[in-house]
């Protein structure tokens, strides 16, 4: 049974919506035709990326490659199709003591999205990115072949795919490597910072953490630039949790998932309402330092526990903001980056600070370089292409770059970074629109 259709499309963010064809097959000779047949292809995995990279003429879900392939349960490595969400692999490696190395903030994306956009998580600095753990996948070229990658195996085009955005072909599998874990729970320390001084201290001072992250007040001004509260987390050991938590300690209590049901009005997320979002999740914290244990659907997928959360932005939608700055030049580039938002009136309802560590040189398509990456919501509104300009501006100046997974408006010139992966099988309206605006 096959599913071709047109529709309208979009990504997390509900901006940009194009309307195009989608082709979902599960076949190879359905897929290899498809590629055959068609020029400006790209996969399109659950689409939790934001703005236009997962869109393109014509359009490849993987979703229906949703199969696992095998379970090596005594040397931790699990192969499955590259349709698989993050949390489909969880729900079956975390019983048996497993965990994923690497994972974004939301775990329902596919593998195949988590390779082409070589995601990273709170544990860079320490763990690296979600291709280090990635042993070999298999991938149909513009030719319709398939090819078996890894870093002894077609390594070029194993190193242009990693962090590639899909534009070196369909990823079809891959072969995971994971993380032994002793229960589903998470050491976590929250520090509050007054300033940027103070949170860049103590991302220094937690470099020996394995996660890191920081949760930033972008609206605040002067002596207060900056405030935020770090969490560092280490997965629990089973002697160290609290005896509730003891009995099944790889095995979570099912949870109420609520749904935002429709789109919330334009009026309801604005500079007041943002401003009063940060001001209570900075107080609700009453102590300086907090320590706690939390399950790791908690501690890394925060937002995963409300169903459509996207939809809070209204109809028109939202973009994600990410760059990196070098570390050397971090505080000067991120304290005029949180001036220009706070005066911008554009406020971010959720903003995430990391520091990346060193990058693997082999992975020359990845995003992360050492340094500090911030990561923003916006609401779409008029005002919002000359933020993004201004803040253009900035990262560029400081050498910084930003982050293709979640671009939609930026600069070519801090977004066309990728590496020999230029085929006019594989386009999508991402590359289209930078290499227009060059």
């Amino acid at each position: 049974m096959k599913a071709n259709f047109t529709q309208k499309v979009t990504n997390w963010g509900n901006y940009p919506i194009v309307e195009k064809e989608i082709k979902s097959e599960d076949s190879l000779q359905k897929i290899r035709e498809f590629v055959l047949k068609n020029n400006e292809i790209i996969a399109r995995g659950n689409g939790r990326c934001y703005g236009d990279a997962a869109l393109a003429e014509h359009i490849f879900s993987t979703r229906r490659l949703n199969k696992f392939i095998s379970f090596d349960r005594l040397n931790g490595i699990i192969e499955c199709e590259s349709g698989v969400l993050l949390s489909e692999i969880l729900e079956v490696i975390v019983p048996q003591g497993y965990f994923l190395y690497v994972t974004p903030g939301t775990k329902f994306i596919t593998v195949g999205g988590a390779i082409a956009s070589d995601v990273h998580g709170k544990n860079h600095h320490s763990e690296g990115c979600f291709s280090d753990w990635v042993t070999e996948f298999s991938i149909m070229n513009e030719k319709g072949t398939v090819l078996t990658c890894s870093r002894t195996e077609n390594a070029e085009l194993f190193w242009s795919t990693v962090g590639g955005m899909g534009l070196t072909g369909i990823i079809l599998s891959a072969k995971l490597k994971l993380k032994n874990i002793e229960t589903a729970y998470i050491k976590q320390e929250s520090i509050k910072a007054e300033n940027l001084d103070e949170i860049f201290k103590l991302f220094e001072e937690s470099e020996g953490w394995t996660y890191n992250v920081a949760w930033i007040d972008c609206l605040q001004k002067g002596k207060n630039i900056g405030r935020s509260i770090l969490m560092r987390g280490e997965h629990a050991l089973k002697a160290e949790l609290p005896k509730n938590l003891r009995e099944n300690p790889l095995r979570l209590k099912q949870r109420f998932i609520p749904t935002i049901p429709f789109y919330l009005p334009a009026f309801v997320l604005n500079a007041f309402t943002v401003k009063l979002f940060n001001l209570l999740y900075f107080q609700k914290q009453r102590k300086k330092e907090m320590h706690s244990f939390v399950d790791y659907e908690t501690f890394f997928y925060p937002l995963d526990i409300v169903s459509d959360w996207n939809k809070i932005y209204g109809k028109a939608g939202f973009i994600q903001y990410q760059m990196v700055i070098p570390k050397e030049k971090g505080k000067e580039g991120l304290q005029k980056i949180l001036n220009v938002i706070a005066n911008s009136g554009n406020g971010s309802f959720l903003a995430v600070l990391k520091l990346f560590g060193k990058n693997n040189p082999e992975a020359y398509n990845s995003f992360p370089l050492e340094g500090y990456t911030l990561a923003l919501d916006f609401k779409m509104n008029n005002r919002l292409k000359k933020l993004v300009s201004e803040l253009d501006a900035i990262v560029e100046e400081f050498g910084g770059r930003i982050y293709l997974t979640k671009d939609s408006m930026s600069r070519p010139s801090l977004t066309n970074y990728l590496q020999n992966v230029k085929n006019p099988k594989f386009v999508s309206l991402q590359q289209k629109r930078i290499i227009h605006n060059n």
